[in-house]
């Protein structure tokens, strides 16, 4: 596809970085001629300095044959306009982030009227991610397939757990739940679990299940980290405000903290059901005053990084509340790695690989199978959506007579709108909407694996016994 992406930024950037591999025709606008240069001569795109919404810095990207035009720059007027003019100047699809809460009720009107495809709020979308961890506190991190049928959840084995010492087989035949452990990384190794595999204490599993099956797992291993009833969040920002407000209309109460006293009175005219309170979230007496160690949930979004670390700290040492962190640079994670922060929440990384899913999802309408893809573990695994073909060879067969690569699953089935964990009897169906984790990252890798091996393109026997072990003796 022919990709235009204006503004390179923190999510212009990621955008550059993943799709650049995928084999796409990137050009890149920005004003910045050492961002452009920079980013040209690392990931071989063609680099165009100048304004975006100019009609000739456009020509000269190549808007007229473009596929898909991407505006992230950090004004909201100007991605709109960008997008805009590109729509008259060509047939290409559009993409706009737009931040102000001011456009937070016109987005509808927004892309109507302007025809564009996709507003993304990066912020917005960091609330709603927020929203969804909250609806399992004890995950560190939740990712929706099968059109929010299948979800995949990230957890750490605390100490004492019912899991530790657990094999696979043992969690199937003991707790007998609905749920499929795809990946375990145990002290930096990362691991696609058969069914002989025992799990220990500290190790981070991502397990896919339905949303019911998820609460039921963790119900049974006995986790006491339930549903949040009362919510404590420090920074009145934009993240701030949406998050209350989806907080509130859900039924669960809200305590705000911010020490702008003008922006206090803001957010107590817009969410007039939620407490909002002025004051500096890093009194630590003062956050103690307010119920700290009584509330359900504690989330850290201050728009500085060290900040919103030292108080999920603080928490953890004073409550047993859900922890949720907002960290804006990715060049912490050694850093957080070391430290027990919950779960991490990088809105402009969201919004890139939101958008990134749009692509994805644009070019398996002209003959690609790949709806979507997530990165687990630190990118060192990939769970990969992606539709059976007409005529592919694995059709009809049982799963456990399929022999698969080595650190491949087969993590889940959606057809005609109903979600299956399969198990080694199951089977694919055309048209079915298949969930795999692999290592073998990289989509462009993936897909031409798995049309040779799955999806019906130029298929190669490929049966051995490994994958008997892993669905017929596990599940």
């Amino acid at each position: 596809m022919n990709i235009i992406i204006v503004g390179c930024g923190r999510i212009g950037s990621t955008l550059v970085e993943e799709l650049s591999g995928e084999n796409h025709d990137i050009s890149i606008i920005d004003e910045k001629a050492h961002v452009v240069q920079k980013l040209a001569e690392t990931h071989d795109v063609l680099g165009v300095i100048g304004n975006g919404a100019s009609y000739s810095i456009l020509s000269d990207a190549g808007v007229e044959t473009a596929d898909i035009i991407i505006a992230v720059t950090n004004s909201d007027e100007l991605n709109l306009l960008c997008c805009l003019i590109a729509k008259k100047a060509g047939r290409c699809e559009t993409v706009a982030r737009v931040r102000n809460p001011v456009y937070y009720d016109e987005i509808s009107f927004i892309k109507e009227e302007m025809g564009i495809s996709v507003v993304l709020n990066p912020e917005l979308s960091a609330a709603y991610e927020i929203a969804r961890l909250l609806r399992f506190p004890s995950a560190m991190e939740v990712n929706k397939f099968s059109k929010g049928r299948i979800e995949m959840l990230k957890y750490r084995i605390p100490h004492n757990s019912k899991l530790d010492g657990m094999t696979l087989i043992d969690v199937s035949n003991q707790l007998n739940c609905e749920i499929l452990i795809s990946a375990v990384e145990r002290k930096k190794e990362l691991i696609i679990p058969n069914g002989s595999f025992q799990l220990r204490e500290k190790d981070i599993i991502s397990f896919v299940g339905r949303p019911n099956c998820a609460m039921e797992f963790f119900r049974k291993i006995g986790e006491r980290k339930n549903q949040v009833h009362e919510a404590m969040i420090i920074g009145g920002s934009k993240i701030g405000f949406y998050l209350s407000k989806l907080l509130v209309s859900s039924g669960i109460g809200v305590k705000l903290i911010d020490k702008d006293r003008d922006q206090c009175e803001r957010l107590n005219e817009s969410i007039p059901d939620a407490m909002i309170i002025h004051g500096n979230g890093n009194d630590h007496d003062m956050l103690l005053e307010e119920g700290l160690t009584d509330v359900d949930a504690f989330i850290a979004l201050t728009n500085h990084d060290e900040e919103n670390m030292f108080l999920s700290l603080y928490a953890q040492s004073q409550s047993d509340a859900k922890l949720v962190t907002k960290v804006q640079k990715l060049n912490y994670d050694a850093m957080i790695e070391r430290l027990d922060l919950g779960s991490m929440i990088y809105p402009e990384y969201l919004t890139a690989q939101y958008i990134i899913q749009y692509v994805r999802a644009r070019q398996n309408s002209i003959g690609s199978n790949i709806e979507n893809l997530y990165k687990l573990m630190d990118g060192r695994a990939e769970a990969l959506e992606f539709h059976i073909q007409k005529g592919s060879p694995v059709i009809g067969r049982p799963i456990k007579d399929l022999s698969l690569i080595d650190n491949l699953l087969i993590c889940s089935i959606y057809r005609k709108g109903k979600p299956m964990i399969p198990n080694g009897q199951d089977h694919m169906e055309e048209d079915d909407l298949v969930v795999v984790v692999t290592t073998k990252k990289g989509i462009t890798r993936c897909q031409r694996h798995l049309k040779e091996r799955i999806m019906g393109a130029g298929y190669n026997e490929f049966f051995n016994d490994s994958i008997r072990n892993r669905f017929g003796n596990a599940l």
